[in-house]
């Protein structure tokens, strides 16, 4: 069965962190480009950070340059979203997708409409609360 699993949210307290697990079944993510994608109620879903998983190319929206890292497992099939100095505003549902992307492309345009497509592989998305 092919799939995706999110895992790792939680509540957390302003400044805290978190480390999200997206662990992929039934296909290897080796030749994929993966992303980690949010949906704050009444928004839309916007990409937060991608990783091209061949190379380790990565690109981070500006919202959460310099707090949360991306990083992938091959050998685990997972890639990891490392989340620090979390704020009020980061509280969403988090996704991660993969979609085999081939031909050259612009990876921080890809994270930044990924999240308006469906296709690919999705995972059914995690909580992240960040609250006092």
């Amino acid at each position: 069965q092919v799939q995706l699993v999110e895992s790792g949210g939680g509540l957390v307290q302003p400044g805290g962190s978190l480390r999200l697990s997206c662990a992929a079944s039934g296909f290897t993510l080796n030749y994929y480009t993966i992303g980690w994608f949010r949906q704050a109620p009444g928004k839309e879903r916007e990409g937060v950070s991608c990783i091209v998983s061949s190379d380790g190319s990565t690109y981070y929206d500006d919202s959460v340059k310099g707090r949360f890292s991306i990083s992938r497992d091959n050998a685990k099939n997972t890639v990891y979203l490392q989340m620090n100095g979390l704020k009020p505003e980061d509280t969403a549902v988090y996704y991660c997708a993969a979609e085999h992307v081939v031909g050259s492309y612009d990876l921080g345009i890809y994270c930044s409409t990924r999240a308006r497509r469906s296709n690919g592989y999705w995972g059914q998305g995690t909580q992240v609360t960040v609250s006092s």
